[in-house]
């Protein structure tokens, strides 16, 4: 076991002694706490057996039944990051304190912007043998990484993509009509912006793969690069200025804001 998995599987076991005891305090079985968070008991079986990592929702509503004082949520930043996988963990943390994200996406809906319908998706598409309970746990896991959009300073977010992410049919018509419509009411928001790279413009600059930069105040830029295997976060001033210039000719080569926006308008019109 490595130092990280150790110190997981501590904070797990922590949060699933504290729901356990204050499950017991308020007099309730398993089924009864499942009945009062709507959840199923199975979930709340496996959380108290540390072989399921809790959601923020779950934690919230579990505090609420039984009236920790929001015990439960406070422990949850230190379970959340067993859902992700180990080399993606470092840039998550990251991606919390940055106040800029320029994201390029040649293939995929950025993480942070996907429905949970695309998402379950495009995790199953991944992961085609793991059980129903895992794909569960990261699509959740994925989803609660969009909280740092909604908060009162969310950090800028750029996303460049190329036109084929919303005529890609994943999920089906419904779900990527629901995605593209998603996409529209978040290039809405007044610190979200999305550019659309038409399939017009041919060979761009990015197509050898996505990454995402992550910008800070007072201290290097961090660049989460995707690979077929694993990611990559690096701070290295080759990569750097390397992602940097491909970030800025693909921002160059796609339409408007304004334009990109119709055009999301029209795609999601066509998938109705």
């Amino acid at each position: 076991m490595t130092a990280d998995q150790g110190k997981d599987r501590s904070a797990l076991a922590v949060f699933a002694g504290e729901l356990k005891l204050a499950r017991a305090r308020a007099g309730l079985s398993q089924d009864q706490l499942a009945d009062k968070v709507a959840y199923s008991s199975s979930l709340v079986a496996m959380v108290e057996g540390c072989r399921r990592v809790p959601s923020r929702d779950f934690s919230q509503r579990c505090d609420e039944a039984l009236e920790t004082g929001g015990a439960l949520t406070r422990l949850h930043p230190l379970v959340a990051g067993e859902a992700y996988p180990s080399w993606f963990r470092p840039f998550v943390e990251l991606e919390a304190r940055a106040v800029s994200l320029r994201s390029w996406q040649p293939v995929l809906v950025p993480g942070l912007l996907q429905t949970g319908d695309y998402a379950r998706a495009v995790v199953r598409a991944a992961r085609p043998t793991d059980p129903d309970e895992q794909i569960s746990q990261l699509v959740s896991a994925r989803l609660e990484r969009q909280a740092i959009l909604a908060r009162d300073d969310p950090p800028l977010l750029w996303a460049v993509l190329d036109e084929t992410v919303l005529r890609r049919p994943v999920g089906g018509r419904r779900v990527i009509r629901d995605q593209v419509a998603h996409l529209v009411a978040a290039a809405r928001q007044p610190k979200i912006i999305i550019q659309v790279i038409p399939l017009d413009v041919g060979a761009n600059a990015g197509m050898t793969g996505a990454f995402t930069i992550a910008g800070f105040t007072g201290t290097t830029d961090t660049v989460y690069l995707e690979t077929a295997a694993t990611g990559l976060v690096a701070d290295h001033t080759d990569t750097l200025q390397a992602c940097d210039f491909t970030f800025d000719t693909l921002r160059a080569e796609a339409i408007s804001p304004s334009a990109s926006l119709e055009l999301m308008m029209k795609v999601a019109d066509s998938w109705t």
